[in-house]
């Protein structure tokens, strides 16, 4: 063997680490639970618990908050509250309340006829916690939950804990549109924020509580070896699924752009490995629209054509081949997701203008009720649109700061 082919063997692990865009040094990052255990939970100490909480409720070394808050004999554990796709996470439609099998305790379904908790929900509990993990999108029920059980506890003078956890998409981008008044209130718009927010539950726990008048006696307990410009991947905590089809990281920072199009007549392909990384539809063509996206030479990201047969069910187009675009992230750091969104969908209008539509809940998804319109029908552009909403973003901005707590 020359020393020129040892050299090279050697340079082959680190190649392979450039070609993939590799993150920084992995972290220590500290969930909350993790925090919580250190204080030795003296917190809830006399107090009865109630825990709202999925299969994301994980402390770094994967163990469910449910079993530890069941076998401490510091924790007085009486009930349990889940969020969409249930308390173990593998639902993708509503659910009904049960019995969880293996603490035999109550679970009251936060999603479903009712999505926050009753006085009859709270009669046994002291004290709300909140655990689970959000993927940083507006759109994506969990603050949603958290939200309206804050105003629960306010409402019945319960206390009302939060278990802060990393932003997996980051604390240091904010993007798109801040969701119009008007819009606020469901679990898919539940204040007036942007898209991408750019801050972790704890974060918008103290948020809506003071900014937005919620006003419940809340704690937040922080996490430790979390940065603001931190990704999932740089926190050394094991990727766990938060929901049935957010399979993959890369799916996550797509989510709060090209994610809002599912509320159009695209499939993004749930049920398969990568959902939200590819979007078609059976009358899609997909080497156009690659093409069309790629000529826009946005920052971040390119485009392949990619045809699918999503196979989730409850879905759209389920066991149909879909024509469709596979979106690609070759610099997560330029990438203006809310922004290449807004095109593809204006793209794909403009090559399919008969077939394509939206549903109502477009608008929500992207925060205001006109955008659908102002890309197909006045043809303004999505820097347009976006530019227009400079000043409510600068105002959220500033209001922001005060509730940051990794600075």
């Amino acid at each position: 063997m020359t020393n020129r082919f040892r050299a090279l063997l050697l340079l082959l692990p680190m190649l392979a680490w450039l070609s993939v865009g590799a993150p920084a040094q992995r972290g220590e990052t500290l969930p909350a639970i993790d925090v919580l255990i250190q204080q030795n939970f003296a917190p809830l100490k006399g107090k009865r618990v109630g825990l709202i909480t999925n299969h994301t409720g994980l402390t770094r070394d994967n163990k469910s908050i449910i079993d530890i808050f069941h076998e401490s004999p510091e924790v007085n554990l009486t009930a349990l509250y889940s969020p969409e796709h249930g308390i173990r996470g593998t639902a993708d439609e509503k659910v009904a309340s049960g019995l969880d099998e293996k603490t035999g305790l109550m679970v009251h379904s936060l999603y479903g006829k009712t999505q926050k908790p009753t006085p009859e929900m709270l009669t046994e509990v002291d004290v709300l916690v909140f655990d689970m993990q959000d993927i940083g999108t507006r759109f994506y029920t969990y603050i949603g939950t958290m939200s309206k059980a804050m105003e629960a506890a306010k409402e019945n003078g319960k206390a009302f804990i939060v278990l802060d956890r990393p932003n997996p998409i980051g604390g240091h981008i904010v993007d798109g549109l801040v969701c119009e008044k008007e819009l606020a209130g469901k679990n898919t718009a539940i204040h007036p924020i942007p898209t991408r927010h750019g801050m972790t539950v704890g974060e918008l726990a103290l948020m809506f509580n003071e900014h937005f008048g919620i006003g419940c006696d809340l704690t937040v307990i922080e996490m430790k070896n979390w940065k603001r410009n931190m990704y999932w991947d740089e926190t050394g905590l094991l990727w766990v699924n938060p929901s049935p089809n957010m399979r993959t990281l890369n799916g996550a920072i797509l989510y709060p752009g090209l994610g809002a199009s599912e509320t159009t007549s695209l499939s993004m392909g749930r049920g398969l490995d990568r959902p939200f990384e590819m979007y078609g539809a059976p009358f899609l063509d997909g080497d156009k629209v690659a093409a069309a996206m790629n000529a826009k030479a946005l920052p971040g990201i390119r485009f392949v054509s990619y045809s699918f047969t999503p196979t989730a069910p409850y879905h759209k187009f389920k066991d149909e081949k879909c024509g469709g675009i596979f979106a690609i992230v070759t610099d997560r750091e330029k990438l203006e997701c809310v922004r290449t969104g807004l095109h593809m969908v204006q793209t794909i209008h403009e090559i399919h203008p008969v077939e394509y539509k939206a549903s109502e809940g477009f608008g929500t998804l992207t925060g205001s009720a006109t955008t659908w319109k102002r890309l197909t029908e006045d043809k303004l552009t999505p820097e347009a649109i976006l530019a227009a909403d400079k000043p409510n973003m600068d105002a959220f901005m500033a209001a922001r700061e005060k509730y940051l707590l990794y600075k």
